[in-house]
């Protein structure tokens, strides 16, 4: 990939105004002893579920990431897996640029036709929800920029999802690489809390590589909250 161009930022931080003051929230009124017991009783069942829920979508028997090696990024506030074929390697996170905290990377290979990196980190402020889908799409085209200079993008797929429960929006983007090469990449920005919003960039470096593309998705749809 390409080196980074002097004082180029792949994340561009984006002016957001405040949000008005919220107004401070009255006492309840006592419930009964009776309610109390039977509601106690209801969340330990729904506890009990989600547990159930997140085991089997995590570490089930049909979890393709059950079991594997994972990155504890504390800085972007997520942990996600390294899937079989990729390597990460905390030397390399040490010499990231600010923009990046951590990073994994997957070769050419039998099963894979060309290379794909995963990178996390922390956007520079806050988004508010209802800024994701923007900031998402403008934060792909950047990192797109960043990697690929100078070369025809297009914006193949924007749509919100969640990471680990909490709001986030993936923008795909198709950079064309040369005469015939095309490369994939994907930027996906979550809301970790109400004062951090982090993101799990995936870039193939050849869009028909269906393997890799599948490791990337399957990586966010994984990650989890710190």
């Amino acid at each position: 990939m390409t080196s980074p161009s002097p004082g180029h930022s792949p994340i561009p931080p984006l002016p957001y105004p405040a949000r008005a003051p919220q107004p401070t929230p009255q006492p309840a009124p006592p419930r009964p002893r009776r309610r109390l017991l039977v509601g106690a009783v209801a969340l330990v069942l729904v506890a009990a579920c989600a547990v159930a829920a997140l085991w089997w979508s995590r570490g089930g028997k049909n979890d393709p990431l059950a079991g594997r090696p994972r990155v504890t990024d504390t800085r972007a506030g997520l942990t996600y897996a390294v899937p079989e074929g990729w390597k990460h390697d905390t030397a390399k996170d040490k010499d990231l640029i600010d923009a990046f905290s951590s990073t994994m990377s997957r070769t050419s290979g039998a099963a894979s036709s060309g290379g794909g990196t995963v990178l996390a980190g922390r956007a520079g402020q806050a988004v508010p929800r209802a800024e994701l889908r923007r900031a998402a799409e403008s934060a792909a085209r950047s990192n797109a920029e960043f990697f690929y200079p100078d070369r025809p993008v297009t914006l193949e797929e924007s749509h919100p999802t969640e990471v680990d429960g909490r709001p986030a929006h993936t923008a795909v983007l198709r950079i064309r690489n040369g005469q015939d090469g095309t490369a994939r990449l994907e930027m996906t920005l979550v809301t970790v809390d109400g004062a951090r919003t982090a993101f799990l960039l995936g870039v193939g470096t050849d869009e028909s590589d269906t393997q890799t593309t599948a490791d990337i998705h399957a990586v966010v749809a994984d990650a989890t909250v710190n």
